[in-house]
């Protein structure tokens, strides 16, 4: 069946809001600037305040839900329910599982490359399978235990590309090393929120965009709070800020007062994140789940392309080998060989009325707030 207009619209916003929230978060990392009290030049490099950002990018989402809630009241629409009965509470610790995660991503941000940071967080896949067999007694099949196998062989893959690759001053190999094992700690602790989302959460029915909205909410206060003490933690050659604190908000605010250019790629992560939120649960509801995969791995091969061509990487063909071993993978434990097989059994074979189960995380269900 051919896409609408509409249709076409929801898939190319999120392509593209999609790509835009990582490769902002790196252009911002890439600006340097003087900081306050007349300190040297030097890196943007505020994660803890990038994560401040991005929540209330997901904060944003709840005005959307209330925007639909207002039309559907108008037009009795059914798909946002206004009378939804919970307790906001019980998305305080998927927030804080966000919060902790999204933070770490920020900081490998810093250390490595935007395509290998894109890459590597296909490890979720391996911990989330473990995590629902563990925990919420799922059986997987057995596509999926290979889609978890290939996932780890791409992620070896990706990691080797990383350390044969030519590294400038400002990406050391330890540093890419570090930064690499952050981003697979952090897939760690999201796919704990998922298992939490999934336990506790989706039980209640409640709008992804409200989910969104209520998390953006818990982790933009959270962080902000921290940010206070963050500035009195030493922090010593982890941090890039002139005190060496774990995080100088203030010093931040200095480098955006001058390098306006610094202010223009955050304001662009915030609204990235809350469009494409949007754009995703959009493409779920209105074309499929696989499809919703599919653009969210075309957005690697988007963040890719572009970072090579504006120099923020240099080329390595194992990454090559390393993303479509990784996109093998989360095919096989998101089910998508199964419409695959089934276009070639009807080729073969005369059609029948068997429907198509589709599936976003397995049998799972991806983060209310999968966007980062």
């Amino acid at each position: 069946m051919a896409w609408t207009k509409y249709q076409l619209f929801l898939a190319g916003l999120m392509l593209v809001t999609g790509s835009i929230n990582t490769l902002s978060a790196k252009w911002a990392d890439n600006f340097r600037a003087e900081g306050c009290g007349g300190s040297k030049e030097h890196n943007f490099e505020h994660p803890f305040l990038q994560a401040v950002g991005m929540f209330l990018g997901e904060f944003s989402c709840l005005a959307a839900f209330y925007l639909l809630q207002c039309r559907a009241t108008r037009q009795s629409d059914s798909s946002v329910e206004p009378h939804q009965t919970f307790n906001a509470l019980l998305f305080l610790p998927p927030a804080l599982c966000d919060m902790t995660g999204t933070s770490l991503m920020y900081v490998a941000l810093n250390m490595t490359s935007a395509s290998s940071f894109q890459m590597l967080r296909g490890a979720v896949i391996i911990f989330t399978g473990l995590f629902s067999v563990a925990f919420l007694n799922r059986r997987l099949a057995l596509s999926q235990w290979v889609g978890i196998l290939a996932t780890i062989v791409g992620l070896v893959v990706v990691g080797l590309a990383d350390l044969l690759s030519k590294h400038d001053s400002q990406h050391k190999l330890s540093e890419v090393i570090t930064g690499d094992l952050l981003i697979i700690m952090a897939q760690i602790i999201v796919a704990i929120q998922m298992v939490l989302e999934e336990k506790f959460v989706y039980k209640h029915n409640v709008h992804p965009l409200r989910a969104v909205g209520i998390e953006g909410f818990f982790g933009f206060v959270t962080l902000s709070l921290l940010l206070v003490p963050m500035y009195y933690i030493p922090a010593d050659s982890f941090s890039g800020n002139p005190r060496g604190m774990l995080e100088d908000a203030l010093d931040a605010f200095c480098q955006v007062g001058r390098q306006p250019l610094i202010a223009l790629a955050l304001l662009g992560n915030i609204s990235s994140i809350a469009f494409f939120n949007f754009a995703g649960i959009s493409v779920t509801k209105e074309l499929s789940a696989t499809t919703r995969m599919v653009l969210d791995s075309l957005r690697t091969v988007v963040i890719w392309a572009l970072s090579l061509a504006l120099g923020w990487e240099t080329f390595h063909p194992l990454q090559i080998l390393g993303f479509f071993i990784l996109l093998m993978g989360t095919a096989l434990y998101n089910g998508l060989h199964h419409p695959l097989l089934a276009c070639l059994s009807r080729s073969w074979h005369p059609p029948t009325q068997e429907g198509e189960q589709e599936r976003l995380l397995g049998d799972s269900r991806t983060p209310i707030n999968d966007a980062s």
